[in-house]
C-alpha cells in the first residue's frame, strides 16, 4: 500500500507542478500597431451656406487605440491650400466607420475641393473624395498631393483614449 501510495504522490505533485506552471504573457494596454490600411473617407455630407458650409464627413480607418488612430479629417483647395482641418481627439476602436462633422469652410458651391484623413502613426492615405458642394463627391487616387499640410496648424495635441 505504500507503493501505492507513492505512486499516488508522485502523480499528484507532477498533476500540481504541471497545473500551476506560469505559461502567462503580459498583455499590453494597447493592441499592436499595424500599418496595414490608411485611414478612408467613404462620404461627406456638406450643409449650410456658401462662405459657411458645415462638412460631415464618415471615416473608415484601422484604429487600435491612441498608438494608432485617425487623428484628423481636412479640407483642400485644388491649389492645396488648407481650407479646414477637424481635429479628432481620440481613437474610434468600436466604431467603424465613424462620423464627425466640422466648419465653417469657407467655400463657393462650386469650389473644387479634397477631402482626406490622416493616421497619426502613417501619414495621409492616397485615397480621397474630390468634388463640390454643387456636384458631390466622389473618390480619386493621388500620389503625394498637398503633403506638405502634414505640419500645418491645427494639430493633434494628444489622445485621450
Amino acid at each position: 500500500m505504500s507503493k501505492c501510495m507513492t505512486l499516488h504522490g508522485i502523480l499528484l505533485v507532477m498533476l500540481f507542478a504541471c497545473g500551476t506552471s506560469d505559461n502567462s504573457e503580459e498583455i499590453p494596454d494597447e493592441p499592436e500597431i499595424k500599418n496595414t490600411k490608411d485611414a478612408l473617407v467613404t462620404k461627406v455630407i456638406v450643409s449650410g451656406s456658401e462662405n459657411a458650409y458645415t462638412f460631415s464627413v464618415t471615416i473608415s480607418s484601422p484604429d487600435l487605440g491612441c498608438n494608432q488612430y485617425a487623428d484628423w479629417w481636412e479640407v483642400v483647395d485644388s491649389e492645396e491650400n488648407l481650407l479646414y482641418r477637424r481635429i479628432l481627439a481620440h481613437s474610434h476602436v468600436n466604431e467603424q466607420p465613424f462620423t464627425r462633422s466640422g466648419g465653417p469652410v469657407s467655400i463657393q458651391k462650386s469650389t473644387e475641393v479634397y477631402v482626406r484623413a490622416h493616421m497619426n502613426n502613417s501619414g495621409f492615405g492616397t485615397s480621397m473624395l474630390k468634388g463640390t458642394v454643387e456636384t458631390g463627391f466622389s473618390e480619386i487616387t493621388a500620389e503625394n498631393f498637398a503633403q506638405n499640410l502634414e505640419s500645418e496648424q491645427p494639430l493633434p495635441t494628444g489622445c485621450a483614449f
